[in-house]
């Protein structure tokens, strides 16, 4: 595994295909509040690219064209959060979107168990170590090990997209993780709008 940090944007020599693995990390949960430090990305080909901002920084036009070309799918874990936070601090809607957590939850209704680590364990036999999660990654200089925490939350991802797609094609709901995903991006803008808490579709 390689995998290679950017200040502020990638460069322009980078061809990630028609799908792209695509992670965040922050200063916390509230992206009107905690800003974006990091965001991750690999084409699925064993490599890990980190692009590191400082505050205010957010330019990167060459991150954001990327991730608004409606020709390149973006694989996310966990695509609510992430799409909230880039949509917020680079002002672009990265669609179209997979999101393994959502595949799993429609897919694998026989656990509870749609975390990252556990799909994984569970799909892949591999494990993730978490440890970096709560680590500090507004600082100006991150550790190996939170580079090779973020590199993980990518590595894995296209590998998971096709196993979870095979199950969703063998219990017929792949047309509705599809629309599930389609979605996204109005469920991001409700979130962001003030309806994070609140079911919009309850009695």
């Amino acid at each position: 595994m390689s995998n290679w940090l950017h200040h502020g944007d990638l460069p322009d020599d980078i061809d990630f295909g028609v799908m792209v693995a695509v992670d965040t990390e922050a200063m916390g949960l509230n992206p009107r509040r905690d800003r974006l430090c990091v965001v991750q990305l690999s084409a699925g080909d064993g490599n890990a690219h980190l692009v590191q901002f400082m505050p205010g920084e957010y330019d990167a036009p060459r991150l954001r064209r990327l991730l608004g070309d409606s020709g390149v799918t973006k694989l996310f874990h966990f695509a609510r959060f992430d799409l909230a936070m880039i949509y917020h601090y680079l002002g672009v809607m990265a669609v179209p979107v997979y999101c393994t957590k959502i595949a799993s939850r429609i897919a694998r209704t026989f656990t509870d168990r749609h975390g990252l680590r556990d799909l994984c364990k569970d799909l892949l036999n591999i494990e993730l170590s978490k440890q970096q999660q709560s680590s500090d990654w507004g600082a100006a200089t991150l550790t190996d090990e939170q580079l090779r925490y973020a590199a993980a939350d990518v590595l894995h991802l296209h590998a998971l997209s096709a196993k979870l797609d095979a199950i969703l094609e063998r219990e017929g709901r792949k047309s509705l993780a599809r629309a599930a995903f389609e979605f996204l991006p109005h469920r991001v803008l409700l979130d962001l709008g003030g309806w994070a808490e609140q079911d919009i579709f309850a009695h």
